[in-house]
């Protein structure tokens, strides 16, 4: 069982943030509001599980010297040797408590969350894939009654698509998706496949922060904007017309293409989304490395070159590599992500625990 690290910090920062919530402006900035009040609760709930965890120690203290002294009535022995098994029980699931509530919570995922989703290695099928990829994370949005909105889209020919861009918003979005970055690999045979033999594709998967204009400021004269005409689905309209929007941010080199709307107007807005958003994931990326230490043992980078996870439908089973973990294939590919998601993040937990611990006692 993990020591409880100082809680005097943590009570510090909690009266500091009393003062401020007191301050007679507090509202005026209603996003710093919101951070605040947020960031308050976790530290009263945090409080609150330390006061109930010291209260089990003083009794489990009290009770051991109940047991020790002599003169302590026979026939209440039994009772006090029952309840110390209890306490002692709930002061570990306490420790777990308030060391998860020290743990700070990734400041983007209360966020919506924008997904990129392309063919990898395989071809045809790595195309495929990705379309049953995209099928997949839409099913589970539907279940948790969130909304999906296509930005950009490249179907392949034989089905599926070369690239598709998406945006999922609904409550903690990025919280539940973030740990899908990554090379996805399936194993199975193909429908193009007419000897009956196993193939093997990839797709890759980016997720990153829905980021707003008040978190990346992008200075006009660095961007390079370029209209087209655009090419493929969408109707005689969109292919008579410079609907089509191409951005490059020239300091980064970030390109991002948008056609999927019959407006310029809209396909623009959807593109600058995207750029906000990749250069917001670069900007979080620059600010992991400098702490990559303090991350050891978490899951991931959300690097979208690292392979995270097997499809092997002949086996109908899914294995996640980072945790080691498989599940049943045929429910997760319906949309059923909870206890794959769930897995992920008691990991991750658990390792930001440790990593905690471990700081405190440097």
């Amino acid at each position: 069982m993990h020591k409880i690290p100082d809680i005097a910090p943590f009570r510090s920062k909690l009266e500091a943030l009393d003062e401020q919530m007191a301050a007679p402006d507090f509202f005026s900035d209603a996003r710093k509001a919101t951070e605040v009040s947020r960031e308050h609760q976790r530290l009263s709930v945090l409080i609150e599980h330390f006061e109930r965890y010291h209260g089990v120690e003083q009794q489990l203290l009290e009770n051991k010297e109940l047991l020790a002294d002599p003169e302590t009535d026979a026939d209440l022995i039994p009772m006090i040797e029952e309840e110390q098994v209890s306490l002692q029980t709930e002061k570990e699931s306490l420790v777990h408590a308030v060391l998860k509530a020290m743990v700070p919570p990734d400041p983007s995922d209360s966020r919506n969350s924008v997904m990129e989703i392309r063919g990898g290695a395989g071809g045809d099928e790595a195309n495929i894939f990705a379309g049953d990829l995209f099928r997949m994370y839409n099913r589970y949005a539907e279940r948790m009654a969130w909304r999906v909105e296509v930005i950009h889209s490249s179907p392949a020919e034989t089905g599926g698509f070369r690239e598709i861009i998406f945006n999922i918003s609904g409550e903690n979005a990025y919280k539940y998706l973030k740990f899908e970055s990554g090379v996805h690999r399936v194993q199975r045979v193909p429908v193009t496949e007419t000897q009956g033999r196993i193939h093997t594709s990839t797709a890759t998967v980016a997720v990153l922060p829905e980021a707003e204009e008040v978190d990346i400021e992008i200075n006009p004269a660095d961007l390079e904007i370029s209209t087209m005409r655009a090419s493929g689905a969408g109707g005689q309209h969109v292919n008579t017309t410079d609907s089509a929007v191409q951005l490059v941010h020239k300091p980064t080199g970030v390109t991002v293409y948008c056609a999927d709307e019959r407006s310029q107007h809209k396909n623009r807005n959807k593109a600058m989304t995207v750029l906000r958003s990749r250069l917001l994931k670069a900007k979080e990326e620059e600010e992991h490395a400098k702490y990559a230490a303090e991350r050891k043992g978490q899951i991931g980078t959300g690097d979208r070159s690292e392979r995270i996870r097997t499809y092997n439908f002949p086996q109908g089973r899914l294995t996640d590599h980072r945790i080691g973990m498989n599940f049943s294939l045929p429910t997760v590919v319906e949309g059923n992500l909870e206890a794959l998601i769930d897995a992920l993040h008691a990991v991750d937990y658990e390792a930001r625990i440790e990593n905690l611990v471990k700081a405190q006692e440097a």
